[in-house]
This record gives C-alpha cells, sequence and structure tokens, in this order.
C-alpha cells in the first residue's frame, strides 16, 4: 500500500464513537413509534379522527423520521466496518439488502402518511375522512409499515444475528437476543401493536456494546 492510500484510508477511518449513531437511530425510532401508536389507531380502516385531534404529534413524528434513517445507514456502516475482511458476501448482502429495503418502505409509509396529513390541513378534515382517497391511503401506508417493513426488520435482525455468531464482532448471547427479538417481529406483528419496537432495542444493544468495545481499545501503535 503506498503512503498515499495509508493516509487516506488513516483519515477515512471510523470514529470509536460511531456506534452512537445506532443508539440515536434507536432512540428517534422509539420515540417515533411511541408518539404514532398514541395518535394513529392501529386500526387500518379507523374513521380517521386523529387528522382532527393529533395532526401536529404526528407531523412531529414524521419530521423525524429522515433523521432516523441517516442514523441507520450510519449503523449500517458501522456494522460493515466492525467485520472488516471477515464480511461474508452472501450474509453481507442479506443484511445489507434488508436494510435498505426496511428504509424504503419506512420512508414510503411516512410519505403516504404525511401526504394524509397535509391534505387535511389545506382542505376540510371531514371531507377528506369521508372520501375513498383517505381510506386508500390509510391502508397502503398500514400495509407497508406492518406487512413489508417489519419483515424487513426480521430478515435484518436474522442475518446480521448470524454474521455475529459467524465472525464473533459481538458476543453470542446478543445474536441469540436478536434470534428471539426477530421472532417476535416476525409473528407478533399481527398481534402486538408495539412489537415494532424490538428493532430498535436490539440495534441500541447492539450499539451500546460497539461503543464500549470501541472505546476501550487501545490506539494501534504508528
Amino acid at each position: 500500500m503506498s503512503e498515499s492510500n495509508a493516509l487516506t484510508r488513516a483519515q477515512l477511518k471510523t470514529p470509536k464513537a460511531a456506534a452512537i449513531a445506532g443508539i440515536v437511530f434507536s432512540v428517534l425510532l422509539i420515540a417515533i413509534i411511541g408518539m404514532l401508536r398514541r395518535s394513529i389507531p392501529a386500526d387500518p380502516l379507523d374513521p380517521g379522527a386523529w387528522l382532527v385531534t393529533e395532526p401536529k404529534t404526528v407531523t412531529l413524528a414524521l419530521n423525524l423520521i429522515p433523521f432516523a434513517g441517516v442514523a441507520f445507514l450510519w449503523f449500517i456502516g458501522v456494522l460493515r466496518d466492525r467485520l472488516g475482511r471477515q464480511e461474508d458476501r452472501f450474509f453481507a448482502t442479506v443484511f445489507f439488502g434488508s436494510a435498505l429495503l426496511f428504509l424504503a418502505m419506512l420512508f414510503a409509509a411516512a410519505a403516504i402518511t404525511g401526504t394524509i396529513v397535509l391534505m387535511a390541513t389545506s382542505a376540510d378534515p371531514g371531507e377528506l375522512i369521508k372520501s375513498p382517497t383517505f381510506r386508500f391511503a390509510r391502508a397502503a401506508a398500514y400495509i407497508i409499515m406492518n406487512v413489508y417493513a417489519t419483515k424487513m426488520a426480521a430478515v435484518f435482525m436474522f442475518s446480521t444475528s448470524t454474521v455475529v455468531i459467524y465472525t464473533t464482532i459481538a458476543p453470542r448471547w446478543i445474536a441469540y437476543v436478536g434470534y428471539v427479538l426477530a421472532l417476535v417481529l416476525l409473528i407478533g406483528s399481527y398481534y402486538f401493536s408495539w412489537s415494532f419496537a424490538v428493532l430498535p432495542v436490539w440495534v441500541l444493544l447492539v450499539s451500546v456494546y460497539i461503543l464500549f468495545d470501541n472505546l476501550g481499545r487501545q490506539p494501534a501503535a504508528p
């Protein structure tokens, strides 16, 4: 490796505290889920009264989603950096692809919900609630989030836990916890509206471990 390449790699080295991004994502997503679950009924066929009573809370939650998405992307980068040369192409592709699909569906559901709120504030909410447009958009956002996004989140947790076991980038018990929580997310999403919160809880667990492990390492000799 040439001296210039070595210098560039040193400058681009992931900071030790980069795992904070995972913590930021976890805190933001838990707050977002809390605000949305308190404001929007779990039933996708709800009458839409929340458009009148809770528009500001829903808008705040939706505006936080892009920041959570950026933090999640940074968290993925932290995981790939920690894997280094141990990265397996198959599992890396699955966990990276499922993470990106999860983000895409999260943004899509947020965009549809945001459109509903915007239409309600620029027109008569009562008329919007009675329209087929509202029922279609509400059902579409629900299906994208609770069917497709949750499944991609579960796949992300399964594949990442498998990578943890094979590469030992984190303790095995974290991987086993990931398997259990992924099953809860995969199956429990049909029965428990709060089951989606297991993803940020697990990311928080992984991020806290990586952060303390990185900070506890001695700097390499020049």
